[in-house]
């Protein structure tokens, strides 16, 4: 429902306190100048620099005290009419008692005399004696259409249209970004590059989410060709994501649980899978989202997730996820109880999303985890990355001694156990100090050492309970051959 059509409602029903969150003060000012309009109306404006304006009937008000505006709006008045005022980023003023008490009064007596006060403000932080008495309106960030239009007039301006497909990819890059941020990021493809590039949109949109805390965009160049096995998580999520259906939300995917040790792969998998998708990975960093304030916590994490649904069609990753809500399971006493309800939060978006977003949550400890985060329909899939087989070994040796232009025909050092990331190290520490393999191995302790017994206790959590990232089918763990993995026990 649009913005104009749930006023006009609001308005009808004499909702006369109304709580408007917007990021696009002049887009909505225009939208609701065209409403009032349409159903003359009489519109009065308000902010703190210029007072009253809009209406003859407060042209003699200056009114710049946020008290004193509302002491006014009774004389804004239409008899048998009805009066609108739009008060501008009133959320500072509304902590003290006397605007408290005059906004209760005001909206009140509103309803006898049909003025409506809208307060709008980029937050919505109503205070808990008025919250009864408003109605909250947030105003969407624009769709795919509306997007579509302001390319166009920056184009026929500055430039020409991109192809139909080309022009499809534009409109993914800007989909997130505001009205005002769409045609200055428009306007800034066409005078770098001549034309709307998506990649130009890209750049810029990851320069606004920096400005949103715990949300990061990564645009690599790394692919499934640089991830070296995990052949059955590659094809699994591969697939899902290409059957998905953007208008129909029952056949949208909606993510997968990666469970495995330190340094298995889990994190590279997620970076890789947004750009063999054609998909931006949006880092969802929970932790970073945490503030002091009461309800600064909550607030984040709502405005993350609703950044996540406007982006469309992405891939979210959420790594370890089991520390970023490790107060889940305490008594709420040492935070009150914020973590629990991020949590309740972040979960309740996982189950009822309509956006095309795929979740990739990474853990390392399942177990400190509620049960009801694994549970079906928030997941499609939980899969268990295990430590690399020897094949998978191979592969990822041939691929970071290309990287580190290491030479093929030396030997390999023993790596029996190691993950991928330590091939990875030793790769490069024998580039950085200019050894053999095997002697930059002597530098590398694995983790299947230093951690052996969690190691060992999580292939066994993982035996018949998830699915094997390697090789189609369930996980197996057998103690005799910790290395060896099959979908089918009686292979082993």
């Amino acid at each position: 429902m649009s913005l104009t059509e749930q006023l006009s409602e609001h308005v009808e029903a004499c909702f006369t306190g109304i709580w408007l969150q917007s990021h696009e003060p002049d887009e909505v000012l225009t939208e609701i100048g065209r409403l009032c309009r349409q159903q003359d109306w009489r519109l009065s404006t308000w902010n703190i620099n210029q007072g009253i304006r809009g209406t003859e009937a407060g042209s003699g008000i200056v009114a710049t005290d946020p008290l004193g505006v509302i002491q006014a709006i009774p004389s804004l008045a239409v008899p048998g009419g009805t009066s609108i005022v739009v008060l501008s980023n009133f959320h500072f003023f509304v902590r003290g008692a006397e605007v408290v008490q005059a906004l209760s009064d005001q909206v009140l007596l509103g309803k006898r005399d049909r003025t409506f006060v809208i307060i709008l403000s980029p937050v919505c932080e109503i205070p808990v004696e008025l919250e009864k008495m408003f109605v909250q309106i947030e105003h969407s960030l624009p769709q795919r259409d509306q997007l579509a239009e302001i390319a166009r007039e920056v184009a026929v301006e500055e430039g020409e249209l991109p192809e139909s497909e080309a022009f499809e990819e534009v409109l993914d890059a800007a989909s997130g970004l505001t009205c005002y941020q769409a045609e200055s990021a428009f306007s800034l493809s066409i005078v770098q590059e001549g034309r709307l590039t998506p990649e130009t949109l890209w750049a810029q949109k990851g320069r606004e989410l920096k400005k949103l805390a715990g949300l990061s965009l990564h645009r690599g160049q790394e692919d499934f060709n640089s991830l070296g096995g995990l052949d059955a998580l590659k094809r699994f999520t591969k697939r899902i994501l290409e059957q998905a259906d953007r208008g129909d939300p029952l056949r949208q995917p909606r993510g997968v649980l990666l469970l495995s040790p330190p340094g298995a792969g889990k994190s590279q998998f997620c970076r890789c899978l947004g750009r063999e998708t054609n998909r931006p990975t949006l880092i969802l960093d929970i932790g970073s989202l945490f503030g002091s304030l009461l309800g600064e916590t909550e607030r984040r994490i709502r405005q993350a997730l609703q950044a996540i649904d406007a982006m469309g069609p992405s891939v979210v990753m959420l790594d370890e996820i089991e520390k970023s809500f490790s107060g889940v399971g305490g008594n709420g006493q040492s935070d009150s109880g914020v973590a629990a309800r991020a949590f309740g939060t972040f979960l309740t978006w996982m189950n009822d999303r309509s956006s095309n977003s795929f979740v990739v949550c990474t853990s390392n400890s399942i177990e400190r985890l509620p049960p009801e985060f694994a549970r079906s329909e928030r997941f499609d899939a939980v899969f268990f990355v295990d430590l690399p087989n020897r094949e998978e070994k191979d592969r990822i040796w041939q691929l970071y001694k290309e990287m580190f232009q290491i030479d093929g025909d030396q030997p390999l050092p023993d790596d029996r156990d190691w993950t991928g990331a330590e091939i990875k190290s030793a790769c490069r520490l024998a580039c950085l100090l200019r050894v053999s393999l095997s002697e930059a191995a002597q530098y590398v302790v694995p983790v299947a050492k230093t951690s052996a017994e969690s190691i060992r206790k999580l292939r066994e959590f993982a035996s018949g309970r998830c699915l094997s990232a390697s090789q189609d089918g369930i996980y197996h763990f057998e103690e005799s051959s910790p290395r060896r993995r099959s979908a089918n026990p009686q292979l082993n």
